[in-house]
């Protein structure tokens, strides 16, 4: 058994199944791609589920994989042990109704023993206790009897409730005496650390009814699973998956970043583990496209991102750290994903920002939540963890682990009932659009329909299907149906270009065509208005699409292939679309940028979309297996999912992307193109909205009719002057306001002065309130500045009344201060009775109130608080 790299092993298993005819792919997204159920890949036949089911048919019944897999049930455990780890690879072979037992289990044997040469003595398998047939094969391949372990069904069988399932058979590696619990009857199964799983093939044999009645399936499958990292364990012959040589160059470096020794104190190691975990964790999420946010995968991303930081700051690191770290990740990792070194410069940014941005609060969340643990006893309060999270976005699962380290819980189930609420408000306020989910959802007759709609605006097609309020009907005499016909020139809503619109019609009948989209099988459906006659099915009708509104439609979306390439070359590689939207009047493109794309850079942008426009440069369309299109350069979207062949649409040398959507035939026809704002969307996502065609030159109408209003109303004779009389406008507004705040200055002062002989001496200090209006906060504050500059022993608390707003200006005395009289607890109680709140300084505080009724109750308080 000799030493070998996780890399090379890798390679190795691979190679190994290859040669038993095994299709080996590489691996999957960590983003689950055509299924809903997950929000990331959890195991290696996650990706492959839709093959079990029949969902879809394999490229071949042998596959194998090494597939990357992100787990965070146990993330609150990583670093504390060296065996919980959130990101791992899983080796895999997959037989999808080919071969079985009889196979699987000597090739497993094979690998280990051959391949990998490991001493046979040194394994151990294990066999469901009623499964006869998998330990005679096991008998027949030469392992003794009593090294193989019959176990029960919690440890050998493989079930999910109702549906396929079956035995499993497992392979146990010894490690030895010393890593055993003593007893003479330890062995696999045993609870202590001596045997180590190192392979599980799971058989799908059965059927189950749900009722505990199994029933042989005729088409049984292969599911092995086997963990990376836990073989390079026994290869390498290290304790855990931190010693093994990929991961531990990663645990160096963060052992030279922070100064520490791993293994000299058990604090530290908890978080050198823990940012040597994470780190790998996010640079593979974010290759797969990944970003940062609060909620779903990019909230598992966040978490782990600021777990890592803070764990950096516990060792001692006071600097951003992680875009460094990803540089060892790439290197260890990039051989068997060169995605990680193209998207290199990508992933680095997006993780430098995330954790300069969770550094900057850090310090100021860490000093709230230890005001708020110095307060608590035993538990945390929920509101006190819900306005953390909420308002400091501070990380209730931070909150969690940090109050854990003190001794104190968090009260969730209060957390939670806030949280709950936060999203029913959420929910309620976004509950539109849902008018397509029944049509959608019915389940049609029609497996198909032919869209022609690349050559074709119009053509003859036969209505195969009806649909009125969800149910399936014969003919329509009125009112909105949904229509599916054999073939359609209308295009359905997706990859973000809207549904055509149209009519459908005869010599009798006559319909608008609202909307077109797609159900789940792509099957086209039409939203239609009736306007004339009557309908039925059988029916031969004319469909005809609005040729204007497709045209506008072709030209928003071809320039948005345009932009992708000028964006690229002006801001960086980097640049990926992060979702886009085309209609007949704009286009919004979301893509992948760390800052705001200044005024210089986006008439850049600008200036070369519309060079290629005025290029004419010809645009073609092909179709290719993925494979090819790939190849030939084409960009896809990374988490996208593709079928076996795709359409490439390329336009000259400049573009060239996976599009399935409808284009013009050459970029001159594109006409103007104008970019309307640029704004951000996400951490890490910017938006940028334009148009081109005739709506771009309506905008540039629109804009020199603002401008020519604007000339005349600031009575100038041309627009060039527009911006000099704006300038001394402004200035004449700014000497406005300047002596209108003066005046109310001095008109405060004079109103002070008569209702400071007014004051009242109590306890030493002159206590005084009053009323005003028609003035400024500013104003009243200024004065009051000068009031507890001449009167050290002042305490005065203005209620400053406009119309229906009020606001309570508060000043103390340097020896009312000392007397222990504070502005802001006066701001606060005042705040309070008139239904507002506030606070500010000892010496001078603001706070506002809503009920002017309660302002003299609110002023007596004052006197009764001193």
């Amino acid at each position: 058994m000799e030493w070998t790299s996780l890399n090379d092993l890798r390679s190795k298993f691979l190679k190994f199944f290859e040669g038993k005819g095994h299709l080996c792919l590489p691996s999957f997204p960590l983003v689950p791609q055509g299924d809903k159920s997950l929000l990331l890949i959890v195991a290696g036949m996650a990706p492959l589920k839709k093959y079990f089911t029949g969902e879809a048919t394999p490229p071949r019944t042998r596959i194998a994989t090494c597939q990357k897999c992100i787990r965070t049930n146990d993330i609150e455990r990583v670093g504390v042990t060296a065996r919980h780890g959130s990101y791992f690879e899983m080796l895999g072979n997959f037989s999808f109704g080919d071969y079985f037992k009889k196979e699987a289990i000597p090739w497993a044997w094979e690998f280990l023993t051959e391949t990998l040469e490991i001493p046979a003595e040194k394994l151990w398998p294990s066999v469901y206790e009623k499964d006869d047939e998998s330990f005679e094969i096991w008998r027949s391949i030469g392992v003794p009897a009593e090294k193989i372990v019959r176990l029960g069904k919690d440890d050998n069988f493989w079930e999910l409730g109702e549906g396929p399932c079956g035995p499993c058979t497992e392979i146990y590696f010894d490690r030895g005496e010393k890593y055993g619990c003593g007893k003479p009857d330890c062995k696999p199964g045993c609870d202590c650390d001596r045997y180590m799983e190192i392979w599980n093939n799971v058989f799908s044999q059965f059927s189950n009814d749900g009722k505990g009645n199994y029933t042989e399936l005729k088409h049984k499958n292969i599911d092995t699973g086997m963990g990376l990292e836990r073989l390079a364990c026994v290869m390498q012959g290290v304790d855990n998956m931190f010693e093994v040589d990929t991961i531990r160059h990663i645990l160096d470096h963060v052992c030279a970043i922070a100064g520490k020794k791993y293994g000299e104190n058990k604090k530290d190691d908890i978080s050198i583990r823990v940012i040597t975990d994470h780190i790998r964790g996010a640079s593979f999420m974010i290759c797969d496209t990944v970003l940062p946010s609060n909620e779903g995968r990019g909230y598992i991303l966040r978490r782990i991102i600021r777990r890592a930081a803070r764990h950096g700051r516990l060792l001692g690191i006071r600097r951003p750290f992680m875009e460094e770290l990803c540089d060892t990740v790439i290197k260890e990792n990039g051989s068997a994903y060169p995605e990680l070194i193209e998207r290199a410069d990508y992933i680095k940014k997006v993780l430098s920002v995330e954790e300069e941005r969770f550094l900057a609060t850090l310090d100021s969340g860490l000093n709230i939540l230890n005001g708020m643990m110095d307060a608590s006893s035993v538990t945390l309060s929920g509101d006190d963890a819900f306005k953390l999270s909420d308002t400091f976005g501070f990380p209730i699962d931070l909150t969690r682990e940090i109050a854990a380290e003190r001794g104190l819980a968090v009260d969730m189930d209060r957390y939670g009932e806030l949280l709950t609420a936060q999203k029913d408000r959420a929910r309620a306020a976004r509950a539109a659009g849902e008018g397509w989910k029944g049509v959608l959802g019915h389940k049609l007759k029609t497996a198909s329909s032919e869209f022609v709609g690349y050559d074709s605006t119009e053509c003859t097609s036969k209505v195969l299907e009806l649909i009125v309020d969800g149910e399936s009907v014969e003919s329509v005499s009125e009112g909105e149906f949904a229509a599916v016909l054999d073939r359609t020139p209308f295009y359905a809503e997706s990859g973000g270009q809207v549904g055509d619109k149209g009519v459908l019609k005869t010599d009798s009948f006559s319909a608008d065509v609202i909307d077109t989209k797609k159900n789940p099988a792509g099957v086209f459906i039409h939203d239609c208005q009736l306007t004339d006659g009557k309908v039925s099915v059988g029916d031969v009708v004319t469909a005809a699409v609005d040729g204007e509104r497709r045209l506008a439609i072709r030209r928003n979306h071809s320039s948005v292939h345009l932009l992708q390439s000028a964006l690229r070359e002006v801001l960086g590689a980097h640049v990926a679309q992060a979702g886009s939207y085309v209609d007949e009047n704009r286009s919004r493109f979301d893509f992948t940028h760390f800052s705001a794309v200044t005024k210089e850079e986006l008439r850049r942008v600008e200036d070369i979309v519309n060079s290629h426009v005025l290029e004419g440069l010809e645009v073609k369309t092909e179709v290719m297996d993925v494979e090819s299109a790939k190849k030939s350069g084409a960009t896809a979207l990374f988490d996208e999912k593709y079928g076996d062949f795709v359409r490439v649409v390329s336009m000259g040398d400049v573009s060239k992307e996976f599009c399935g959507g409808t284009h013009i035939d050459n970029t001159a026809r594109i006409g103007y193109y104008r970019i309307i704002s640029e704004s951000s969307v996400a951490a890490g996502v910017r938006r940028i909205e334009a148009a081109s065609g005739k709506a771009a030159l309506e905008l540039a109408r629109e804009d020199r009719d603002l401008l020519s209003d604007a000339a005349s109303a600031m009575k100038v004779q041309t627009e060039k002057d527009i911006c000099r009389r704006a300038e001394e406008l402004g200035n004449e507004i700014k000497a406005l306001k300047n002596e209108a705040a003066a005046l109310g200055e001095k008109l405060a002062r004079a109103k002070l002065g008569e209702a400071f002989s007014a004051a009242e001496d109590i306890k030493g200090l002159k206590v005084l309130t009053a009323k005003v209006s028609s003035l400024s906060v500013d104003a009243v504050r200024a004065v009051g500045d000068d009031l507890k500059a001449d009167h050290p022993e002042i305490v005065a608390v203005i209620a400053v009344e406009s119309g229906d707003k009020l606001n309570f200006v508060c000043v103390c005395g340097p020896d009312a201060v000392k007397a222990g009289v504070k502005a802001g607890a006066l701001a606060s109680l005042v705040g309070k009775i008139t239904g507002g709140g506030g606070g500010g300084r000892p010496d001078c505080a603001v706070s506002g109130g809503k009920d002017l009724s309660k302002v003299d109750e609110a002023l007596a308080a004052v006197k009764a608080n001193v």
